[in-house]
């Protein structure tokens, strides 16, 4: 395995190659996602020799919702890796990190333009709450009383609603400590807002350590009873965004078994050993290799979309729990969560509708999330987690994705 130390001295001395002064380095980021993030789009990690690489974050205009509200981007980088994430919807609109050799690329699916997030996104990048994954039938009871959910899927509430967190503007200040540079999001979420119940305040943290491993700290408090589920929905592919699948991705997941679910996707409130089945990665295996078996749940999702019950259970640290490897880069990618679950996604609704930020075309499988979760429609199952917050109470979950090459 190479280092991490020498792909990041790679990632450097190529940068150190093509750079010229501070100015041309700020107008390769102004450039965005389009010129410097895209697959083999080059070695190094410009943003590290510019201000997002020695202190805070840097900010820059990306367009306006129609109602003027102003999106900002916001870049830092540390470590070899370089991120940028939108104030609309906290999305991560770019994820760089460099290969066995060195070169830099987008690992994160998403778009180049606001209009295509606010019209047609399918939660590309985005934090997702208030409550991460499906609730059956959009309804659920808290202390005797029932509240209703808009309808975004199908029968069911998905992701908060149709208009969850990931449409929704973030205050967002920089900052930079002890070796990292992060953002924090603030948001306060009104009582009744997607017929949640309470007040929600929350705090989400994207870090980039000195590492280049990337955290999300979420906390929030309430002011009245109610259900919280944070999550991140980023779409990765190792190899670069828009180079094609991720079916040959070697996956490893610490899970004995899964939540299986009905035709809707809701889970049935069981639990379901993998051994034997697709759903199998307790041993690393390519992701796509057993998805064209005709099992019930693969049928059910169209691939794999579900939810995994991971062996190490909820945890007040993040403890590792899975690792994904893209064999042609080298990219390797490991997860630890302080979250008992996690949501993984194949990409199966990437229908060839979506052109990315390189411009390329998704198709099916061009694409994984691996979203660190409590279990969906934890509200009605009363066996799984609870996801309830009351007052008084801070609901708290951390994630770290470490990045290195082999």
């Amino acid at each position: 395995m190479t280092s991490r130390r020498t792909v990041i001295a790679a990632a450097a001395a190529g940068l150190a190659a093509g750079m010229t002064t501070p100015g041309a380095a700020q107008a390769r980021d102004r450039a965005g996602v389009a010129s410097g993030g895209e697959a083999g789009a080059g070695a190094g990690i410009a943003g590290e020799a510019g201000p997002a690489g020695r202190g805070l974050p840097t900010r820059e205009g990306f367009g306006s919702l129609p109602d003027g509200t102003k999106v900002d981007r916001w870049t830092l980088a540390r470590g070899g890796t370089r991120l940028r994430v939108l104030s609309y919807g906290g999305i991560v609109q770019s994820l760089e990190i460099p290969d066995r050799h060195g070169r830099t690329a987008n690992v994160s699916l998403g778009f180049a333009d606001l209009a295509s997030y606010t019209e047609n996104s399918p939660f590309f990048g985005a934090l997702i709450g208030r409550y991460g994954n499906r609730i059956a039938e959009g309804r659920f009871t808290l202390d005797g009383k029932e509240y209703q959910l808009p309808l975004n899927d199908g029968e069911n509430s998905l992701h908060g609603g149709d208009r969850g967190f990931d449409k929704r503007v973030w205050d967002i200040e920089p900052f930079a400590r002890d070796g990292e540079a992060g953002l924090t999001l603030t948001r306060v979420s009104p009582d009744g807002e997607m017929g949640y119940p309470g007040e929600l305040t929350v705090r989400v943290d994207y870090i980039l350590t000195s590492r280049g491993d990337f955290r999300i700290v979420y906390e929030a408090t309430t002011d009245a009873p109610t259900v919280v589920n944070l999550t991140n929905h980023t779409y990765f592919n190792l190899g670069g965004e828009g180079t094609g699948t991720v079916l040959d991705h070697e996956l490893r997941l610490d899970a004995s078994r899964i939540t299986p679910v009905d035709a809707s996707l809701i889970p049935t409130g069981k639990l379901l050993p993998v051994a034997g089945t697709p759903f199998d990665f307790r041993r690393a295996k390519p992701i796509g290799r057993d998805l064209r078996e005709g099992h019930e749940q693969v049928l059910y999702g169209r691939g794999i979309d579900h939810n995994y019950v991971l062996d190490k259970g909820k945890t007040g640290r993040p403890r590792h729990a899975m690792t994904v490897t893209d064999p042609r880069s080298g990219r390797t990618m490991r997860i630890a969560t302080t979250e008992p679950g996690v949501q993984l996604y194949t990409g199966n609704f990437l229908d060839a509708t979506y052109a990315g930020t390189s411009g390329r075309v998704y198709r099916q499988g061009d694409g994984f999330c691996l979203e660190t979760q409590h279990f969906p429609d934890s509200p009605n199952q009363p066996s799984f987690p609870s996801t309830v917050l009351r007052p008084g109470e801070t609901y708290r979950s951390e994630t770290v994705h470490s990045f290195s090459a082999r």
